[in-house]
This record gives structure tokens, sequence and C-alpha cells, in this order.
């Protein structure tokens, strides 16, 4: 079987591309090599805060406990500082916890006020009404 020209430059084209992606492997191999060596290199020394390693080599990197700083004496001060400022600024109205249905109420106030003049209104015409039928009752006695 003889190729012919078509097929051979299919298959040196192929044999080409297989080249390639070997030498580009390659490559890769040498450069991840080159990594990995210089990634040992430059690893930072691991540091144990509340991790207390069993390995003499590693007790070495443990930190010191840290004792927190004394913060009575600085607050002491802010609070001599600022203390006539907050006894003014406290409002036990704000202190104080709502109602729950505070918002409800808030939202119908206006409606109340409207109510609360109708009742007034209403409560002066029956006291006028009641006026107005003991004077008509002491005119009839009057007339009798």
């Amino acid at each position: 079987m003889t190729m012919t020209t078509k097929e051979e430059d299919v298959v040196g084209h192929l044999d080409e591309e297989a080249r390639k992606r070997k030498e580009r492997l390659q490559n890769l191999k040498r450069k991840a090599n080159s990594n990995v060596t210089t990634v040992t290199e430059v690893l930072p020394t691991p540091t144990f805060r509340s991790y207390n390693p069993t390995d003499n080599n590693l007790k070495e990197l443990k930190l010191p406990k840290a004792m927190p700083e004394s913060v009575e004496d600085k607050i002491e001060m802010d609070v001599d500082a600022n203390l006539p400022e907050l006894v003014t600024e406290i409002d036990l109205t704000n202190l104080a916890p709502r109602k729950v249905d505070w918002d409800l109420k808030r939202n119908i106030q206006k409606k109340l006020d409207k109510l609360e003049k109708r009742t007034q209104r209403s409560i002066a015409e029956l006291i006028r009404e009641r006026i107005k039928e003991s004077i008509q009752e002491d005119s009839k006695s009057t007339e009798n």
C-alpha cells in the first residue's frame, strides 16, 4: 500500500504535532521540578499560639502566652472625664422598654383625637338637652 501526498502531509503534520506536544510537556516538567525546589526553600516557619507541639524543635516556635492589658485605669479616666455628659444624656423614657402595641397606637392616634373631639361635643350636647328639659319642666310646673 502506498500513501498519497495528502496522506503523507497529514501523517507528517500529526508527527510534528506529537513532537511539539512532547517538548511542551518536557518544558512543563522542568518548570515544575524547578518550582518544587524553590517552594520548599521559601516556606514560612509555623508559629503556634494555642497548639502545644510535642516535637522539641517545634516547641521553640511556640509563642509565649499573651497577657491581656489592663484597661481599668484607662476606662476610669474616660468615665471621670465624661461623667457630667453621661448623666445629662440619660433619658429614662428611652431606656424603658416599649409596649408591644406602641406602633399601633402611634398609627391610630389621629383617629383617636377626632373621636375624642366628637365625644366631647356629644357629651356637651346631651348636657344642653338635659338643661333644656329641666328648664321646660320647671316652666311647666310654675305654670300649673
